[in-house]
């Protein structure tokens, strides 16, 4: 089982130091997770560090296909209020 990033990774680089498999490598448009040497980070953290660390929601799927930081949890806007939070943001 490993992790993967899909395209709405903006290649921030911050997956990349804190990966203790050295998993993920650069590519284009987005960076990738070799699923070989992904571990989930089991045995080393409680939690895969790629994810703690990503800041876009979303961008990071376990090995099912669920985002691991799925939209709100990052933000703290749930996603039915998201556009209605837009709306007032882009008034001010």
């Amino acid at each position: 089982m490993a992790l993967s990033i899909i395209e709405s990774c903006v290649n921030c680089w911050a997956c990349i130091d804190v990966c203790p498999s050295e998993a993920i490598v650069e590519a284009r448009p987005h960076f990738l997770i070799e699923s070989k040497k992904c571990t989930e980070c089991e045995g080393d953290y409680a939690d895969p560090q790629c994810a703690t660390i990503c800041p876009i929601e979303g961008a990071i799927l376990n090995a099912f296909g669920d985002p691991i930081n799925p939209e709100g949890s990052l933000t703290g806007i749930k996603p039915e209020l998201r556009d209605e939070a837009l709306k007032e943001i882009q008034a001010r």
